[in-house]
């Protein structure tokens, strides 16, 4: 079990480099502290770090990923344990659409193979000129005005790289049975719905994806969608390697059935690939993105730390109360019945008054954060905390 006590310095543990507008998110206050080298911090920020192997103290409370994927992050380890994972959905998201559409229009054109071809023929002196002239047909593409692309996933950058698409003369076909109210909200009118993927991949000239790996999106691309697709179909992974079976898609390339796949996650296969476009895994590597995710990143943190409020959490239910100042009890617990009558039963046994109360779940576990009205003056309630925490299912609780 872990509580935070009401003045106590807070230690942030940085995994690789943050950018610095991050950790500024923390320095402005005494009561926070920057150390890279705890082995007790209250909460880490991570880029890439692989977690899977570190053990969590006790007094962790939460870890935020500067960026979208969790892979690296011992999701269901940290959620036994009561400490929520948070992560930064959109701060990378124009980054990634550039790269999508400079891809778009680069593989379309061959720019890729053309420019590793002329490359090729240093050395040839005053015959460069005459070799180009010659050699140019060889990269002869197609333009992407008019054509139709398909956008799988219209979260925060399957939205920007629609609507831009659009302004470039495409025809824009999106699907995603999920989207939400905000992102319909920011999507043009002009992107045309497709009611199934079938519909989307029988009539898309260019296909992008932007969904998150889970049981159902793995190896969505494979021989019997394939079949389904217009021969010839671009194919543009920016979201996660696996969502390709890469045994088909490379049978695929070898026929023309599918005629380029650029991909953001590149291995030893993919680069024996014809056809295959393999990029560094650049999507979010520009220095506004990270700073973007460092930012939000941090302020996350630092809202759960002082309020218990929960935005943008992978593994916690996101949940806010409107903090005003007076003593809250923070509580992750299963989500069982009678477990919030259980906790408020444990604060009225001390004669103190609910004020007001949230409780939030997801899945098997729930998040419930309670303001009590009664004006507490120093330590934590004496023995609130302990109470509450013998009941039958509760995973953290806290005082803030």
């Amino acid at each position: 079990m872990s509580a935070l006590t009401v003045d106590k310095v807070k230690t942030i543990k940085p995994l690789n480099n943050i950018a610095e507008c991050g950790l500024n998110v923390f320095q402005t206050q005494e009561d926070y502290k920057i150390d890279e080298n705890s082995e007790s911090p209250d909460a880490i920020v991570v880029r890439s770090f692989n977690m899977h192997d570190m053990s969590f103290d006790q007094n962790l409370k939460a870890i935020a990923r500067a960026g979208a994927g969790v892979n690296n992050i011992p999701v269901a380890r940290c959620t036994e344990q009561g400490i929520v994972v948070f992560n930064t959905p959109g701060a990378n998201a124009n980054a990634v659409k550039e790269l999508v559409l400079t891809c778009l229009m680069a593989s379309s054109r061959n720019l890729f193979a053309g420019v590793s071809w002329t490359k090729s023929l240093e050395g040839e002196g005053e015959q460069i000129p005459k070799l180009v002239e010659a050699g140019k047909k060889q990269f002869v593409g197609k333009e992407i005005k008019g054509k139709t692309l398909g956008v799988i996933g219209l979260g925060a950058i399957g939205a920007l790289v629609a609507n831009d698409a659009l302004d470039l003369d495409m025809d824009v076909i999106g699907f995603d049975p999920f989207i939400s109210v905000d992102t319909a909200w920011n999507l043009s009118r002009n992107v045309q719905r497709a009611m199934s993927l079938e519909e989307l991949f029988a009539n898309s000239d260019y296909i992008t994806v932007h969904v998150p790996l889970t049981d159902g999106t793995k190896e969505m691309f494979n021989k019997e969608t394939f079949a389904i697709m217009k021969p010839g179909v671009h194919i543009l992974n920016f979201s996660r390697g696996e969502l390709v079976n890469e045994e088909d898609m490379a049978v695929a390339l070898e026929s023309g059935r599918v005629g380029k796949y650029i991909t953001d996650f590149p291995n030893e296969r993919v680069l024996k690939m014809k056809n295959a476009v393999p990029i560094p895994h650049l999507g979010a590597s520009t220095r506004e993105s990270e700073e973007n995710c460092a930012l939000m990143a941090a302020r996350q943190v630092k809202e759960f730390l002082e309020t218990g409020n929960i935005r943008n959490s992978v593994n916690f239910p996101n949940t806010s109360l409107p903090y005003t100042g007076k003593r809250r009890v923070a509580a992750f617990h299963k989500n069982v019945p009678n477990m919030v009558g259980q906790i408020t039963n444990a604060i009225s046994a001390y004669n103190l008054n609910i004020a007001d109360m949230v409780n939030r779940s997801r899945g098997e576990y729930a998040y419930t954060m309670i303001d009590i009205d009664n004006k507490v003056n120093g330590e934590t309630i004496p023995g609130l905390l302990e109470k509450i925490t013998q009941i039958d299912g509760i995973v953290t609780v806290r005082v803030i």
